[in-house]
């Protein structure tokens, strides 16, 4: 489909297909639209939300609040910048690969969203199968969402994931699906080996390029042959094989090395009815390369499994079992000692009378799998024979789960339903796409089509009034601005704090809007108590820069114009910077924390862009249109912060970089946010419980 144009004030500008519905309408557009006129804006929907629910829960004794609060779903800010975290997710070619790089139309590793009808946890109404079981399904990316929420982060055993409160995982006593919010420590999760990416550096396409042709191949050629002269016997290398795919990867790690290299038709002979496909050349000088490719065996890691990919792809099976057959048993007794290498077991099945002798991989399914991400071929359709089986997890058990703060997050649709994001086995469910089981799109609906629950503030009322209620602070909210431009007219959030001011129940709440000033007179009475906290969000000073990252929000005037009157009121404020852009918003950062300390702040964080390569160029173009007199400037510092690459998703300095660069904007922070006497620590107060109680209630007098 061709680009939509924007549109004034939103994020997104068009509506993806639900998932849910047989059809979908496409409208067709005007005869003529100005091409440097955003379209106009769509009006905001209301829909009434009938459950009685109001409160999200969460059991694990780590987190600081264990209850959300949102009155609203969907939310019509329209930020520009959300961006997908690098949680590794198992692609269909078994290589894990950050979640912020996939692209809709990718496919994936996943598996069955319930099991098939017999299983003990069978959903019911489900197809019958004979294991009734889960099984590993090859699964189609749909639609690939990014969003700013507070975080979660869950750290198992093995491995450690930032997710949202919202996002549910497989369990592994149970297998039942839960809510991040509902995991505590020492639950077990579903768990799938994660390998680290590993490069197809020169020595993996040394070995790959040996391995195929000692499989397939053919070569003709001694040092000193003249192919060209009498007495020299014709000198030439061919590979030909009936898949395409090993002699595409033969010509790009050719060119890699500055050899071109051509895939054309090969013709097997009368006796065959196989189309085939060759790689040759005759060319003296490629015949060399090869020459001194095939002369030397490399003692490295990168080389064997180059060499048992390349070999893997010329004679490997990989169906009951997986074999690789030949009839030289030397060969064989390489591939033997290079898989073994690895940790893998293998045994030599031997035939005589000039038959290929096999050998075959020792092991379950899981040691086929983590050969085959080990090795990486290029033939998928043996690679795809995993996937039918049941997955091979293990019982991974959570270790702690931490709050974090208001991150870039990403989360995609699949046909299946579920994925394994960091090795855990995992389901898609983020706000956006949630908006497609209420009959709605995850685009541009989301941000028109807000789905409200107008009698919040009685529900919560009710809630708090129960006698099985524990006083606890609140958190408001997580997946959509509480304060939101809608709320201006609805006033369900004002219903709320209303109600939390009464019950003097604690809470935090975070927004990137000035109408949260309406509420000030409620929010006096729960900070009387050490009831509340208020956080504002603000990215930069600039108004124009604001309208293009943020429409729909507040200006930076009027976010500081809350926090001064917040402070003024004695309720504590605190802000987050973020996203922090380098060379764009970086040099606004003293700046920020020094207007919002001014205005009375007394706590700060900050957040580096993210910009994995699934937005790279969105993000490039987005400077292009908007700033393109600092496009290279921003990109190149972004660089600097993951040793020349736009990204760097490895765990602990993705959210601010590394290096020299890094390290001055966490000292630029640090020592602003000092200088101006934020982040003290007598001024981070735990929210207090103690002045809860239910009014109309009987209290006890004492005596006088």
């Amino acid at each position: 489909m061709p680009v939509p144009l924007p549109i004034r004030g939103r994020g997104a500008s068009w509506n993806p297909p639900n998932r849910f519905e047989t059809l979908h309408v496409e409208l067709e557009p005007d005869d003529w639209v100005d091409p440097d006129e955003p379209e106009p804006a769509p009006p905001t929907q209301l829909f009434r939300d009938g459950t009685k629910e109001i409160l999200s829960e969460n059991d694990s004794p780590d987190l600081s609040f264990t209850h959300g609060i949102n009155a609203y779903r969907g939310c019509s800010h329209g930020c520009v910048y959300c961006i997908g975290p690098d949680s590794p997710v198992l692609h269909s070619d078994l290589v894990w690969r950050p979640i912020g790089e996939i692209h809709e139309g990718d496919e994936v590793v996943a598996f069955d969203e319930f099991p098939t009808r017999g299983h003990r946890y069978a959903r019911k109404g489900s197809e019958a199968a004979p294991t009734g079981t889960r099984k590993l399904r090859k699964s189609t990316v749909e639609a690939v969402w990014w969003s700013k929420k507070p975080t979660l982060r869950v750290i198992t055993d093995r491995s450690e994931v930032i997710t949202t409160a919202e996002h549910r995982w497989l369990q592994a006593g149970s297998f039942r699906w839960s809510r991040t919010e509902q995991l505590s420590v020492g639950r077990r999760l579903r768990h799938l080996e994660v390998r680290p990416f590993e490069p197809e550096d020169r020595e993996y396409r040394s070995g790959y390029i040996a391995g195929v042709t000692l499989g397939d191949g053919t070569f003709r050629y001694e040092p000193g042959w003249r192919g060209d002269k009498p007495g020299f016997p014709p000198a030439y290398w061919r590979v030909a094989m009936k898949d395409a795919g090993p002699l595409h990867r033969l010509v790009r790690f050719g060119r890699d090395e500055g050899v071109e290299l051509v895939v054309r038709p090969f013709d097997p002979g009368p006796r065959s009815q196989t189309r085939m496909f060759k790689v040759e050349t005759r060319a003296l000088g490629k015949l060399a390369w090869l020459h001194g490719i095939f002369a030397t065996e490399i003692d490295s890691r990168s080389y064997r499994r180059g060499f048992l990919a390349g070999f893997f792809d010329a004679e490997g099976h990989n169906g009951t079992s997986l074999r690789i057959s030949q009839v030289d048993i030397s060969v064989l007794e390489r591939v033997a000692r290079y898989a073994k290498c690895f940790g893998f077991e293998t045994k030599l099945e031997l035939r005589t009378g000039g038959v290929a002798s096999s050998l075959r991989l020792v092991g379950t399914i899981a040691d086929r799998i983590r050969f085959l991400s080990i090795i990486q071929p290029a033939l998928r359709r043996k690679v795809d024979r995993v996937f039918g089986h049941m997955p091979p997890t293990q019982s991974e058990r959570i270790v702690a789960i931490e709050k974090g703060p208001a991150r870039d997050v990403v989360d995609i649709q699949t046909s299946t339903g579920t994925f394994y994001a960091a090795g855990l086995a995992t389901h898609n469910c983020f706000a956006r796409p949630y908006h497609e089981y209420l009959g709605f799109s995850a685009g541009l609906d989301f941000e028109t089509k807000i789905v409200v629950k107008d009698q919040a503030p009685a529900l919560l009322r009710k809630r708090l009034s129960s006698p099985r209620w524990k006083p606890q602070t609140l958190m408001m909210s997580g997946a959509t601005d509480p304060y939101q431009p809608i709320e201006r007219k609805l006033r369900i959030t004002r219903g709320i704090v209303e109600v939390l001011a009464e019950f003097r129940n604690p809470v935090a709440i975070i927004t990137k809007n000035n109408l949260i000033t309406r509420d000030i007179d409620q929010l006096v009475k729960l900070a009387e108590h050490d009831a509340v906290a208020c956080i504002l969000s603000i990215t930069t000073l600039r108004n124009e820069l604001q309208r293009v990252m943020e429409p729909r929000t507040s200006i930076p005037a009027r976010r500081l114009d809350a926090v001064r009157r917040l402070a003024a009121a004695g309720v504590p404020v605190g802000v987050n910077v973020a996203p922090v852009i380098p060379g764009l918003t970086d040099q606004e950062m003293p700046a920020i924390l020094e207007a919002a300390a001014d205005a009375g702040a007394k706590f700060a964080s900050f957040v580096t862009l993210r910009l994995p390569y699934a937005v790279k160029d969105l993000f490039a173009t987005w400077l292009e249109q908007h700033f393109p007199d600092r496009k290279e400037k921003v990109l190149n510092r972004l660089r600097d912060l993951h040793d020349g690459k736009l990204y760097d998703s490895t765990f602990g300095h993705r959210g601010r970089g590394e290096g020299a660069y890094a390290e001055q904007i966490e000292q630029v922070f640090r020592i602003a946010a000092k200088k101006v006497g934020l982040n003290k620590e007598d001024e981070r107060k735990t929210l207090s419980t103690a002045a809860f109680r239910v009014p109309g209630s009987v209290e006890q007098l004492g005596l006088l």
